[in-house]
């Protein structure tokens, strides 16, 4: 009789707003996922940057950058379309989270979030961006790339003939910027790179020349988010069916 009593005061207490515990225990589960899901980071690598919001400082992100032995300059990201910015955006897709999608027809890139949102970054298109399209994976990630032209480049202006064999060296002036990231399928180099620019006015365009171009702030900053490896589709026609 008494354990009986025991117990209904036990209940009693429960349903007046006293855990049990179990209760307890099972909220400390909530708790305890609820608390995962809001520390957890972001797709891609440790230690990136903090995703763009609405109070992003643009003005810090597209400030002169000091990387090793260069500064890459200021960009002057009011004199382009916003859209251009680097972004967080609704997107819906079907791939995983971390999946690179590059739309050369309008100028961006996505790195998807989820399969509702992607940071969205501007880029200008060169002739090779267009050249290839398809699956690949990352493979390389260079920093301070150095850069051979193409042998058609070569036949075209035949002073770049030196660099053939020993390449561009990096710094403001390299053509491949701060970072590139090379694709391949399976063991074959497409030749497809992701990489910078050291003509920021390019970003939004199609231009004669190279793949994919970005920022040098955008592409530091994609560089540090993705891992070696990340799936990378290039699309093949206009999403938006203008092509």
């Amino acid at each position: 009789m008494k354990r009986q009593m025991l117990l209904n005061e036990h209940a009693s207490a429960d349903e007046h707003g006293f855990l049990s515990r179990r209760t307890f225990l099972a909220g400390g589960m909530v708790l305890a996922a609820s608390g995962l899901t809001a520390c957890q980071t972001v797709v891609g690598l440790p230690d990136q940057a903090e995703l763009p919001d609405e109070e992003f400082d643009y003005a810090a992100a597209y400030a002169a950058l000091p990387d090793g032995d260069f500064t890459w300059p200021a960009i002057n990201y009011k004199n382009f379309d916003q859209q251009y910015w680097r972004q967080v955006v609704d997107y819906k897709s079907r791939e995983k989270p971390g999946t690179i999608i590059v739309d050369p027809y309008n100028n961006f890139l996505y790195w998807t979030l989820s399969n509702k949102t992607a940071l969205r970054y501007g880029i200008g298109v060169g002739r090779a961006g267009f050249a290839w399209s398809g699956d690949a994976l990352i493979r390389v990630k260079r920093e301070h790339p150095i850069w051979r032209p193409p042998r058609e480049m070569i036949a075209r202006k035949p002073s770049l003939e030196r660099y053939w064999e020993k390449g561009y060296p990096p710094g403001l002036k390299n053509p491949l910027g701060a970072r590139a990231m090379d694709l391949w399928q399976g063991a074959t180099d497409t030749l497809y790179r992701i990489h910078g620019t050291n003509k920021p006015s390019s970003i939004g365009k199609s231009v004669s020349s190279g793949c994919i171009r970005m920022w040098q702030q955008d592409v530091i900053d994609l560089f540090n988010r993705v891992p070696l490896r990340t799936k990378v589709i290039v699309l093949s026609k206009d999403p938006s069916g203008e092509a």
